[in-house]
């Protein structure tokens, strides 16, 4: 049988997800994309924002038309009107800030790389599992149509036996860029920011990881700016995966099978990159079928995971099928590995 399509998403439409009030965090870049997004893409509302310092907040709030500015986290996560809390700090804080929504009996969407390693991750996850409490590790890409189109082939044995990944995540961040990504305290380095993506991502193509060999370079501050890992999967494929914050490079994924291949992204294409509303292309094992699905649109992402988190607080879930706390962990244990062969280590650790 000729294929001539790739199976549709079974994401649900953003905007049939419960409406929840929101709390943000730390109004940085990313908060910023998500805030973006949920106001064009969803019904879920910005209640309430909160930064060290209010003026930020303000302007955020003012930009975003967010109810309440608070000049504490305590105070946003005290508010009744805040449902969820969304952790959009640097990494250094997620672990702290994660435990004070969690405290204040509020589920947690907690940006990625989850917390800064695994015994930080376990802290977290145990008390939300205590608690009866939803804490969601906000890897947009596991959450993205696209992704449940890869979910579907893979489900269906369409590639046959997966063989090999390919992923790699590279942008010019350093020594240019966000000044977190420089500073050990902060949790900076290449593989927090963008290691993780190729990494969740062979994890999830490769139905687990189990062993994991890496080699990088340091900055002189003492942070990744780049790594190569080798990957084997949990039935016995290999991921090789790429990332660094000094250069762009294709920013590309691909999943080998015996019957065919997936690539996701377009190095031609700065618009079409693989981790976000990105094309996926399907190609049998002789080239002898080619077909792809498109994104109806590749602007925002984010909410996608946004309204995953409200579809699992309003049916009183505490743990999505997507992204399990399970595989969050071992994620986590796989990055501690990394950066322990690659030598680095965060103050406090």
């Amino acid at each position: 049988m000729t294929l001539t399509a790739l199976p549709a998403p079974r994401t649900p439409d953003p905007r049939s997800a419960p409406s929840l009030r929101w709390g943000v965090l730390g109004p940085g870049y990313i908060a910023r994309e998500m805030a973006a997004a949920l106001r064009a893409e969803t019904g879920q509302v910005l209640q309430a924002v909160a930064s060290r310092d209010v003026a930020r907040a303000q302007a955020f709030a003012d930009d975003f038309g967010v109810h309440t500015a608070y000049g504490s986290y305590e105070e946003l996560v005290a508010d009744p009107d805040v449902d969820i809390v969304y952790v959009a700090t640097p990494h250094s804080e997620h672990h702290a800030q994660a435990m004070l929504a969690l405290g204040a009996g509020k589920p947690v969407l907690v940006e990625k790389a989850f917390t800064r390693n695994a015994a930080e991750a376990r802290e977290v996850l145990e008390t939300a599992a205590d608690k009866g409490l939803l804490a969601l590790e906000a890897m947009w890409t596991r959450f993205l149509p696209g992704v449940d189109v890869v979910r579907q082939c893979l489900e269906q044995g369409l590639l046959g036996q997966v063989e090999n990944v390919f992923a790699d995540h590279g942008q010019p961040l350093f020594p240019n860029g966000p000044q977190r990504l420089s500073d050990p305290a902060l949790a900076g380095g290449a593989l927090l920011d963008l290691g993780i993506y190729p990494t969740s991502f062979a994890s999830f193509a490769l139905g687990g990881i189990e062993s994991v060999t890496a080699s990088g370079r340091l900055t002189d501050e003492g942070v990744d700016a780049e790594e190569t890992i080798l990957v084997t999967g949990s039935k016995g494929g290999r991921g090789l995966l790429h990332a660094t914050m000094t250069s762009r490079t294709p920013t590309t994924a691909s999943i080998n099978g015996t019957a065919g291949r997936l690539e996701l992204g377009d190095p031609d294409d700065p618009n079409n990159r693989w981790y976000a509303p990105s094309r996926v292309r399907f190609v049998s094992r002789n080239a002898e079928t080619e077909v792809s699905w498109e994104p109806e649109s590749r602007a925002h992402g984010l909410h996608f995971e946004a309204c995953e988190a409200a579809r699992l607080v309003d049916a009183g879930e505490t743990e999505s099928p997507l992204l399990p706390a399970s595989e969050t962990l071992r994620i986590m244990e796989v990055l501690d590995e990394v950066r322990a062969q690659v030598g680095v280590r965060y103050p406090g650790e």
